[in-house]
C-alpha cells in the first residue's frame, strides 16, 4: 500500500522547508563573498561558492536519506537551551558571517594577504573534513541540537558510538576545521583572526557543556572517565 496523503504531506513540507533554508544561505553566502569583494570576477571567491554549495547539498541529500530528524533537529534552537549557550549560539553564527566577509574584502577587494595555492588547498582539505566529521557525528547522535540543554523530552542518553569514542565533543572540533578551512580557501591570512576567536569560543563552550552534561546527563561523568579528552585527541 502506498503512503497516505496526510503521511505524505509532513514530508513534503519538510523537504520544502530544507530546500528552501538552503537557498537561502546559499543566496546569503553569496552575497557576503561577493558585495564584499566589490566584484563579480573572484575567482577564489566562485571555487569556494561552488565547492560549498556542493557539499552543503550533498551533506542535506546524505541526512535526508540516513537521518532525516536531523535535518528538523538542527534548523533551530530550541526551548531550555541554557542562556549562556544562546549567545554562544549567537556568537558562532556571527563568526560564520565575519569570516567569509573579511576573507573576501582581503583577497576579493584589498588583498592584504598573499597566500599560495597549495595552502589554499590545505584549506579546501580542512574544510572537507570537518563537514564529513560533523556529518558523521550527527548521524551516529541523534541529539546533536544547535543549543546545549538536557533533551528530556527526546529521551537524552549518553552517546559514546563513532567520533565520540575518541572524543567527547567532535562536532566543536570538526566546526573548529570548517573555521579555518574557509579562511584558507578563501585565501585569507587575516581572516584566522575571527576564525580564531570562533575556535576559542568553541574551546570555552566545551567546557561549559561539559560540565552541565556531568552534573545533569545520567552516565555522563562515566563516560567522561572513558574518553578522557573533550576536544582534541591526544591533547585536551
Amino acid at each position: 500500500m502506498g503512503a497516505s496523503p496526510k503521511a505524505t504531506e509532513p514530508r513534503a513540507e519538510k523537504r520544502k522547508s530544507t530546500a528552501s533554508s538552503l537557498a537561502a544561505t546559499t543566496l546569503i553566502l553569496a552575497f557576503l563573498l561577493f558585495a564584499s569583494a566589490g566584484c563579480i570576477t573572484w575567482t577564489r571567491g566562485w571555487i569556494f561558492f561552488l565547492v560549498f554549495t556542493a557539499l552543503s547539498i550533498a551533506v542535506v541529500l546524505y541526512l535526508r536519506r540516513v537521518s532525516p530528524e536531523m535535518l528538523v533537529v538542527r534548523s533551530r534552537v530550541h526551548e531550555g537551551t541554557k542562556p549562556w549557550d544562546q549567545v554562544m549560539v549567537r556568537l558562532l553564527l556571527l563568526a560564520m558571517i565575519v569570516i567569509p566577509m573579511v576573507a573576501a574584502l582581503d583577497d576579493g577587494r584589498f588583498h592584504w594577504s598573499r597566500m599560495t595555492w597549495p595552502v589554499v588547498g590545505l584549506g579546501y582539505v580542512l574544510l572537507v573534513a570537518g563537514m564529513v566529521l560533523m556529518t558523521w557525528a550527527q548521524t551516529v547522535n541523534r541529539f546533536f541540537e544547535p543549543g546545549v540543554r538536557i533533551q528530556t523530552d527526546r529521551g537524552h542518553h549518553v552517546v559514546d558510538r563513532g567520533p565520540y569514542a575518541v572524543i567527547r565533543h567532535p562536532g566543536y572540533f570538526a566546526a573548529s576545521l570548517v573555521f579555518t578551512g574557509i579562511s584558507l580557501s578563501l585565501g585569507s591570512w587575516w581572516a584566522l583572526i575571527p576564525a580564531g576567536g570562533a575556535a576559542l569560543a568553541l574551546v570555552i563552550r566545551t567546557a561549559w557543556e561539559d560540565r552541565t552534561l556531568r552534573a545533569e546527563l545520567p552516565g555522563y561523568a562515566d563516560y567522561a572517565q572513558r574518553v578522557r579528552f573533550r576536544l582534541i585527541p591526544g591533547v585536551w
